[in-house]
């Protein structure tokens, strides 16, 4: 085989693509004519070719396609808009499709976060408590005030229209979601910038009051309107109206038209007048504001657009509406802010430990007697009225019950609107001398008498110099007097002799129950109490010794009269010997006669008490009692700041004397308990004081408004009894003008 020449070798068959393409070859027709130009150039049509065109053979398959490729492409760039149409179309059925899977996606989660379906019952109406005094009278109510229900035929026919012309035009036609209303209240809302107009139905409203709260999300509006379409399946039109109108809620406390009629005009929805109904309706838009009691100017207002809007709907003619315009029928009760309702929030207080759990209304019977109630509340607002400005006193409370216990009248405030705090019940102040009477008795048990003899002198208690208010000293003085005059010294002395820790004994027996210090100070009632409870622990005093129990109610019981408690009359405890109770009645009806509340008088009763006077004059006490009732007056600040110089003696025995004389008018005049058998002259000094004795021919000493005579102030040089004379010598001179 010769160099440079090639061996001639095996040629391998091929397959599939390199077989294909093994004999493709390029022929002139398909390469680019001309020298390195970049455009190629149209090749000429043969004349063969042209003469076949021309005698309309069809081009070969390769030109027909680019042909039709062209054409095409005109024809789409001719016909944009079709294809942009159709474009529009396609997708808008692909976004409707998916907005109504994203309707139905919220409409499930919403439906999962309503209450379960087994609670989806019209709920029973929140129980009421109806509060009524010792006459039956009603006092107070308590939990949401819902009137009873009443049937829609039932009410005047101008009543239900009223919130249909006002609150829901198209009630009767939607199906609980009114589209046109929610529009329209849109495009007002717009217009005006601003939430001017709500677009809920009647029904909606219905489904909030009933299952919803209050709450402005969009969630709750969502859950309203399924809910309202709910209910347009579960009622008829009109069982949803008479649900609406007695569930509605009105302000000042009323759900449903007729406690609403009740509470503004004192009657029945079924007696209302146009004018009356179209300001029932307007209240719904802002119960609050709205309230007639507070707001007649703005309720009477509203009522005017709602008889306006009832004439333009045909409900009434043009001629009612002006008439009940021009001349409103409208008979507003004032805002209830009465001081009984310290007494009604004393009574919730003591609810659950009576009955329990309430789950149905009730109605509690009490001992108030409405009438001292009336006098109690003039006395402490009238008082401080007068006087508030001049003592810089602010608040004051009183308390008067039975000696067995029973609360006749509290007021635990000046104005119960401004301030709910129960001064009467909650608060805890110092009692000053207002407890020295356990002092005292705590004394007499220890075997002293009211004429025992003790000193009245500084004292001096590790390094504690107690004075008396006068900072005067009258040297030996009886325990009457000094109880009577309030001397602090005395009171010192008296109860670091019988121990600290006996004084406690002894007031905690009688019914204080708050906590005492057992020191030295607790003779001036350093220690903090409540006026219930102080005036409780007084009752033994007026009982014949006796412990009480401070209640106000009495029995218990459903509307439909199924009775849940009845107070059971309690055993008697005897907390002191009969003896000392006649004792310390004595010595304190002094107080009265010459001592510190010689201003207070009841003419013709016998009666004793003490006053208290707190350090800086903080506090001002008188709690005094007859045979007929209890009564504790205080009189100071919530802050504790002292007064000007207000003393027990002064305004809270004003306004003690003013309520007892009220409250004794008319009955029988009965005697305070006495010592058995006679103590010294004593029962004839409270026998001679029962009746007004005749007016002196000769000068003599003065007699005071209850019967006994009063006696000259102490002195140094005239101090009585002397110990010679003793306590009978001292009372001769009192009854008689002896000169002893």
């Amino acid at each position: 085989m010769a160099w440079g020449k090639k061996k001639a070798g095996r040629k391998e068959p091929l397959f599939g693509l390199p077989a294909a393409l093994a004999d493709l070859r390029l022929t002139a027709a398909d390469r680019v004519p001309g020298g390195g130009d970049d455009k190629p150039k149209k090749p000429a049509k043969s004349s063969a070719k042209r003469k076949s065109e021309e005698a309309g053979d069809e081009p070969p398959p390769r030109e027909r396609k680019a042909q039709a490729s062209r054409s095409g492409a005109k024809r789409r760039a001719k016909s944009g808009g079709g294809f942009g149409l159709g474009r529009l179309v396609y997708w808008g059925a692909v976004l409707s499709l998916w907005g109504v899977i994203a309707v139905i996606g919220v409409v499930i989660y919403v439906g999962a976060h309503l209450p379960p379906i087994q609670s989806l019952e019209i709920p029973k109406r929140p129980p009421t408590i109806q509060i009524v005094g010792i006459d039956g009278s009603m006092l107070a109510q308590r939990g949401e005030m819902a009137g009873a229900n009443i049937a829609l035929k039932d009410l005047p026919p101008y009543l239900p229209k009223a919130f249909i012309a006002i609150e829901d035009r198209r009630f009767y036609s939607h199906f609980g979601i009114d589209p046109v209303g929610i529009l329209r209240a849109l495009v007002t809302n717009v217009m005006h910038r601003g939430v001017s107009q709500g677009g809920s139905t009647l029904t909606q409203q219905l489904a909030k009051n009933l299952f919803l709260t209050q709450e402005r999300t969009m969630q709750r509006k969502l859950q309203e309107a399924e809910l309202a379409i709910w209910l347009e399946r579960k009622h008829s039109k009109d069982e949803i109206l008479e649900l609406y109108l007695n569930r509605v809620y009105f302000g000042s406390g009323a759900y449903g038209v007729e406690a609403a009629a009740q509470k503004y005009f004192g009657k029945s929805a079924r007696s209302v007048t146009v004018a009356e109904a179209a300001m029932l309706a307007g209240l719904v838009k802002s119960p609050s504001r709205l309230a007639p009691n507070r707001n007649p100017e703005g309720a009477e207002a509203r009522a005017q657009i709602v008889l306006a809007a009832m004439a333009d709907a045909k409900f009434i003619t043009d001629a009612q509406a002006q008439a009940s315009i021009g001349h409103p029928s409208y008979n507003v009760k004032p805002a209830g802010a009465g001081t009984v309702n310290y007494v009604a929030d004393w009574i919730g207080e003591v609810l659950d430990d009576l009955v329990g759990q309430i789950d149905e209304s009730i109605k509690v019977e009490t001992t108030i007697d409405p009438k001292l109630q009336g006098v109690a509340e003039a006395a402490i607002i009238d008082e401080l009225a007068a006087k508030s400005v001049k003592f810089n006193v602010s608040q004051g409370a009183l308390v008067a019950m039975t000696p067995d216990g029973a609360v006749r009248a509290m007021v635990g405030g000046r104005n119960y609107s401004e301030s709910q705090y129960n001064r009467a019940v909650t608060a805890r102040r110092q009692p000053g001398s207002s407890f020295k009477p356990f002092v005292y008795l705590t004394a007499l048990e220890q075997g002293l008498t009211p004429d025992t003899m003790r000193q009245d002198a500084p004292i001096e208690v590790k390094g504690w110099k107690p004075e008396n208010y006068t900072h005067e000293y009258f040297g030996a003085v009886t325990l009457t007097q000094a109880l009577a005059m309030s001397l602090n010294t005395v009171a010192i002395r008296l109860g670091l002799e019988v121990g600290p820790k006996n004084v406690v004994r002894t007031a905690h027996r009688l019914g204080i129950s708050s906590k005492l210090e057992p020191n030295a100070s607790i003779a001036l009632g350093t220690s903090e109490v409540s006026v219930v409870e102080l005036v409780g622990a007084y009752a033994p005093f007026a009982n014949g010794g006796f412990a009480v129990a401070p209640h106000v109610v009495t029995r218990i019981r459903t509307l439909s009269g199924k009775l849940l408690y009845m107070r059971q009359p309690e055993e008697r405890s005897q907390v002191i010997d009969p003896r000392y109770v006649g004792m310390m009645n004595t010595m304190m009806r002094e107080t009265l006669i010459s001592g510190t509340a010689k201003k207070a008088e009841i003419p013709g009763w016998p009666a004793a008490g003490k006053t208290g006077t707190s350090q800086d004059y903080r506090d001002a006490w008188f709690i005094g009692y007859t045979a007929n009732l209890v009564t504790g007056v205080w009189l100071g600040n919530d802050d504790n700041s002292p007064t000007k110089k207000a003393t027990g003696g002064g305004l809270p025995v004003e306004v003690w004397s003013r309520f007892m004389k009220t409250a004794h008018e008319g009955v029988p005049v009965a005697n305070l308990p006495s010592s058995p058998g006679g103590w010294g002259l004593s029962n004839l000094a409270q026998a001679a004081s029962q009746v007004s004795p005749p007016t002196p021919a000769a000068p003599g000493p003065a007699p005071v408004g209850n019967g006994g005579y009063r006696p000259p102030p102490p002195t140094r040089a005239n101090v009585r009894p002397e110990p010679a004379a003793g306590l009978d010598g001292w009372l001769m001179d009192r009854l008689f003008g002896g000169n002893r």
